[in-house]
């Protein structure tokens, strides 16, 4: 079967959040699809397999880390939709819908300048306690601290330059009770986008995720209403690096991005 890797919210390769992408024919055993994410040692591979005889949707899609699968997943659905326009599966100019297990139907469809639109449920972050071992976790005390359905805790901090300098403990992040701690500052003067962020996920496996779409159903609510404005850009500053553009409509938000490929290949390991 077909395998990709793509990076994700990204114009150029080796940069972005690199996903894995399996073309499925098929249902699969869940166990082997975790083994395939292990082997691919990627933050996220996504299994993508058509649909027949399903009204509301066209593909089905599930994601899963080294360790565990996931409810939600902006990169890697950023990639499974990039694979399958690449490899023809799809019009060119259509929408993609794809049924997840926990996120419900997820569409992903061109849109200006070469961008991939993805229309995800928002998750905005309500205000909550700061957690026991954060602050010494972070190295940085936290400012406004809010927790969302997801169980992602977002952090906000004074400014741009504190959240590119952390060096969090990765262990001590580890106990603290969060699917992903989501770091954020509204960005600098002049930087060309409105906010930025990193994300640490180490009890799903992940240290630092370098571009998070998921994150952004979070960041998006958040800053729109700091901002008062409905379309906005977040940079994650990860070492890698990428630009997630976010447009807010009710309780969905749209978020969009490029995607290069770096790898199409044949995975022979089907059992």
């Amino acid at each position: 079967m077909r395998i990709f890797v793509i990076d994700a919210f990204t114009d150029r390769p080796f940069a972005g959040n690199p996903a894995g992408v399996c073309l499925l024919d098929a249902p699969a055993d869940p166990a082997w699809m975790q083994r395939v994410a292990a082997e691919m040692r990627h933050s996220e591979t996504a299994f993508v397999r058509p649909l027949d005889g399903d009204a509301g949707a066209d593909f089905e899609l599930r994601w899963f880390t080294p360790e565990v699968e996931i409810g939600l997943c902006g990169h890697a659905t950023l990639a499974a939709a990039h694979a399958l326009y690449e490899a023809a599966t799809v019009p060119p100019a259509g929408p993609i819908r794809f049924r997840t297990l926990r996120s419900g139907v997820l569409t992903v469809a061109p849109g200006a300048g070469g961008l991939l639109e993805m229309d995800f449920p928002a998750v905005p972050p309500a205000p909550a306690p700061v957690p026991g071992g954060l602050a010494g976790a972070l190295g940085v005390r936290p400012g406004w601290t809010g927790r969302n359905a997801q169980n992602d805790l977002l952090v906000e901090v004074p400014g741009e330059d504190v959240v590119r300098k952390l060096a969090p403990d990765i262990t001590g992040l580890s106990a603290v009770d969060a699917r992903a701690v989501i770091v954020t500052a509204q960005a600098a003067p002049g930087a060309g986008y409105d906010f930025v962020s990193r994300v640490f996920a180490p009890r799903v496996g992940v240290d630092e995720d370098p571009v998070t779409g998921s994150a952004h159903c979070a960041l998006a609510p958040y800053w729109t209403s700091k901002l008062n404005r409905a379309t906005l850009t977040g940079y994650q500053a990860s070492a890698r690096g990428g630009h997630v553009r976010t447009e807010l409509r009710g309780d969905r938000v749209l978020l969009s991005g490029k995607a290069a490929t770096i790898l199409d290949g044949a995975l022979k390991a089907t059992a």
